[in-house]
């Protein structure tokens, strides 16, 4: 697999890949799949119908890790792609997704990622995705994720969604359900600079009895970006949910926080959190003591509340 300097970048970037990974992996630059490996326990094979792939995971396979990055640097492409996962029962495993795009030119480059995954009962999954954009053209460098998250009894999903450079425009979609003992956990760090747009909408239905749901996202809007951050949980069953938006604005940013609930059982147990503010002078002002600048002080703050 052969890799130039730019998708070297992004995908260290994105994914912590600075060589052929191990194991099993689909790497996919500019529409095109440029290194592709299964391995005993998962299996990857091309979509037919539509553009993408599907991840097998064999039951009971455990401390495994598959990566399954996109990076994007020809400027005005655009492209739709459709990953699905099925997680066998009992099984351990990583996912390490994310998408870069390097835009040097003066077209809009587009990737929207539409990932499903059916987990089996009892397996356990953590799901890191990474958004990163760079490059000095003009065009924009927008980026549509959709996550569907189907689980069955027992089984967990811990997803770490972070975008914190380059993204101009994005809305992300994430859509649960969760049987009988299921537990999701979503953290997800948001950075959005200039007048770049990012929408998040969650929509996690807690179905089955002892099913939970933690989703919380951290996020910052810089100079004259817009944030909104949309969180509806829904109790069918005795359950327990929570979901919390704790944002920093800056200069002339917006956030919008739209959390809800819905409970349509009496055992339900949902809550919901949000508190949007500025930096505290009093932090700057103790950063500076030690010898920091105002500037790198907010620098600082801002990396510990997103860390």
């Amino acid at each position: 697999m052969k890799l130039d300097k730019i998708q070297q970048y992004l995908l260290k970037e994105i994914a912590d890949i600075t060589d052929t990974p191990e194991g099993a992996y689909n790497i996919r630059s500019n529409s095109q799949s440029i290194g592709r490996q299964s391995s005993a326990n998962i299996t990857i094979t091309p979509k037919t119908e539509v553009s993408g792939i599907d991840i097998r995971i064999k039951e009971g396979t455990k401390n495994e890790r598959v990566h399954i990055p996109v990076v994007m640097t020809e400027s005005g492409l655009k492209e739709e792609v459709y990953n699905d996962f099925y997680i066998g029962e009992n099984s351990d495993v990583e996912i390490v997704a994310g998408c870069g795009i390097d835009n040097c030119g003066s077209h809009d480059s587009e990737h929207d990622g539409i990932h499903r995954f059916f987990i089996g009962k009892n397996a356990k999954v953590k799901y890191v995705e990474k958004h990163f954009g760079s490059g000095e053209g003009t065009g924009k460098r927008i980026l549509n994720p959709v996550t569907e998250v189907y689980m069955d009894e027992n089984s967990s999903c811990e997803m770490e969604m972070v975008q914190i450079k380059g993204v101009d425009d994005t809305v992300r979609t994430t859509i649960a359900e969760l049987k009988s003992g299921a537990s999701l956990v979503v953290r997800e760090r948001l950075m959005t600079h200039n007048k770049q747009q990012a929408f998040s909408v969650y929509t996690v239905s807690l179905n089955g009895k002892g099913s939970s749901a933690d989703v919380v996202s951290r996020a910052v809007a810089r100079d004259s970006s817009f944030q909104k951050f949309e969180a509806k949980i829904v109790g069918n069953a005795e359950c327990k949910g929570h979901t919390e938006c704790d944002s920093i604005i800056m200069d002339n940013g917006k956030i919008l926080a739209v959390p809800a609930l819905e409970a349509n059982d009496v055992d339900a147990a949902l809550v919901h959190e949000a508190a949007i503010g500025k930096i505290a002078g009093e932090q700057i002002e103790k950063l500076m003591t030690l010898g920091l600048t105002e500037a790198e002080a907010e620098e600082e703050i801002i990396n510990g509340f997103l860390r």
